[in-house]
């Protein structure tokens, strides 16, 4: 696949669901700049060859979304000269599912139970809830986003554990703000399923060998429109447009996202 096509993945064998946000347009024909916005899973299991990749893309600074918890767990190995800032979005609610995502591998009988029937897909719908109203998302996007317009270290990667929920949601606003269409939108947050899924086949294999229903993790480790939805819906009830939500619980007015635009975008 062109590289330089939107949501092109950059295939790296220790960083998983990898991608560069530019080359999305808005319907006034400007596109969102290649090289300064990437998403990708956690770093913590980076190959030396894929901490130099990161480096040759040019990422200054790597923002990661995660608990206390998964960061001690698993923390980032960060290319050279680049700065780790973190912005922890579940701190007020730490039991949510994306914080505890991998938790689900150690007794795969119990989780098959305990995600049986929709389940999975309920606890997440809740979760992307949380990203809208938790004080801690709210600080925790602010900084994110605030960061990305830093004039020394402009953008830079944005991670969480697996790359897609906490990552996704910061994926999808910053898009949207920039005035990408909401169905590019979802496309993009939808390749994670392509993305992602194929490097978790091992933890599904020994999710069934260890007498669980892989189906059941379907949902929890892929991601669904519905997802998504949920977030946007509750947008719109409480603050009518993301744009909305975005002055109103992250307080970066106009002018902040008309900066925004200016910086990420081109044409």
């Amino acid at each position: 696949m062109d590289a330089r096509l939107p949501g092109a993945p950059i295939p790296l064998g220790g960083i998983a669901n990898l991608r560069d946000l530019g080359g999305w347009t808005t319907p006034d024909g400007r596109l969102v700049r290649h090289g300064l916005v990437y998403r990708s899973a956690g770093l913590g299991w980076a190959e030396e060859s894929d901490i130099a990749a990161l480096a040759d893309l040019g990422i200054r600074t790597v923002y990661d979304l995660r608990s206390v918890r998964e960061r001690s767990e698993s923390p980032d190995r960060l290319p050279a000269g680049a700065a780790g800032v973190v912005v922890d979005v579940l701190g007020d609610q730490l039991a949510a599912v994306p914080a505890h995502m991998l938790d689900l591998l150690d007794d795969p009988p119990r989780a098959s139970v305990a995600l049986r029937a929709g389940v999975g897909a309920s606890l997440l719908e809740q979760a992307y809830r949380d990203f809208v109203t938790l004080p801690s998302a709210h600080a925790a996007y602010r900084r994110l986003f605030t960061g990305m317009l830093d004039g020394d270290r402009p953008a830079g990667l944005v991670h969480c554990t697996t790359g897609k929920d906490r990552t996704g949601w910061a994926a999808a606003v910053l898009l949207l703000v920039l005035g990408v269409p909401e169905d590019a939108v979802y496309a993009e947050y939808l390749l994670t399923n392509a993305q992602l899924l194929p490097a978790l086949a091992p933890l599904f294999a020994r999710f069934a060998e260890g007498g669980g229903d892989p189906e059941v993790l379907r949902p929890v480790l892929g991601v669904q429109e519905s997802y998504l939805r949920t977030a946007l819906d509750l947008v719109r009830a409480e603050f009518g447009t993301v744009q909305g939500y975005v002055a109103g619980a992250l307080g970066l007015d106009a002018a902040w996202q008309e900066r925004a635009r200016a910086t990420l975008l081109v044409g």
